[in-house]
């Protein structure tokens, strides 16, 4: 393959990734699929592709659907096992911003509203919220009718709308509330966490990367008696994550987020999704492979100053 077309596939990689995220939501996933889209673009007769970026869009969103279709996918996402893989932000996989359905694609809430529907509408909420494809094209990407593509859409946003609880928050407004929630969480008194949280406030935890399946919590004297117990430093924990970690505040895929920070390594993260100014869910995260690409992403990022400097 000449440069010409590797510059070419190179050129709209960043692209094709962040599409693919959004219908995979995990990193790992996203770059297998970019990647074996770049070998069938390597095998492939060029010279009768007449529109490079629409024949990739379309290879890499059905390698994308054929993943979501697979038995094992099925299977590990219904048995509870699964969870977005967290992004910092600047990440180059969010990929586009610029609008409020082009980030709301991209929260952790709402690739985990995602999963409930179907591989199609999936993408076809994707190609027309992320990246504003007309529905013509979208017909043909997936192919299914016009009037179809629309009834996914439709369907599919109605389901975000009901289901999303949401705020957007800055980087201020971020670190107001992870400082707010370690303070509560250190205090030693619960009903400090309890006023900061939701009637209907829910907790899913992978068990600092030990449990087997999801943990999952509701009701907000269960998630602060969690929260506190959790947050409480042991020798046993320091041992685990391998010292007393720094607590710092992050943007994860547009949430406030604590990090634990080790050697300016990340140990774990506890992303917050925030509705009316009280925290309406909490994603705690701490696998190894699920926060690996965060994990780097931090090692070539300049901190702020942590809010806890030594767990």
């Amino acid at each position: 393959m000449d440069s010409a077309a590797i510059d070419r596939f190179e050129a709209g990689r960043n692209r094709l990734a962040s599409l693919a995220y959004r219908l995979l939501g995990s990193a790992a996933d996203a770059e297998d699929a970019v990647q074996d889209t770049f070998l069938r673009w390597q095998a492939a007769n060029r010279e009768r592709i007449e529109v490079p970026e629409a024949w990739l869009t379309k290879v890499v969103t059905n390698l994308c659907l054929d993943r979501l279709r697979s038995a094992q996918a099925r299977h590990e996402r219904a048995a509870g096992d699964w969870l977005p893989e967290p992004l910092l932000e600047g990440d180059p996989m969010l990929g586009p911003a610029e609008t409020f359905e082009q980030r709301e694609s991209v929260s952790l809430a709402v690739l985990t509203l995602m999963e409930r529907l179907s591989p199609v509408e999936r993408a076809a909420y994707v190609l027309r919220e992320a990246f504003s494809y007309p529905h013509a094209e979208i017909a043909g990407i997936l192919g299914i009718t016009e009037s179809a593509s629309q009834q996914h859409v439709h369907r599919a946003r109605r389901r975000v709308a009901v289901e999303r609880r949401g705020d957007e928050v800055d980087r201020a407004t971020a670190r107001r509330i992870v400082e707010e929630f370690l303070a509560a969480a250190a205090s030693g008194r619960t009903e400090r966490l309890v006023a900061m949280l939701t009637a209907d406030v829910t907790m899913v935890s992978d068990g600092a990367g030990l449990a087997k399946r999801l943990l999952r919590y509701g009701t907000p004297e269960r998630v602060a008696a969690l929260v506190r117990a959790g947050f409480k430093p042991t020798p046993a924990k320091r041992r685990l994550v391998g010292g007393a970690p720094a607590m710092h505040v992050a943007l994860v895929n547009g949430s406030p987020a604590v990090l634990a920070v080790v050697d300016d390594r990340v140990v774990g993260a506890v992303a917050f999704e925030v509705s009316d100014g009280k925290i309406a869910s909490l994603r705690g995260i701490a696998a190894a492979d699920r926060i690996a690409r965060l994990d780097e992403a931090w090692r070539q990022h300049e901190p702020d100053a942590p809010v806890v400097s030594a767990w």
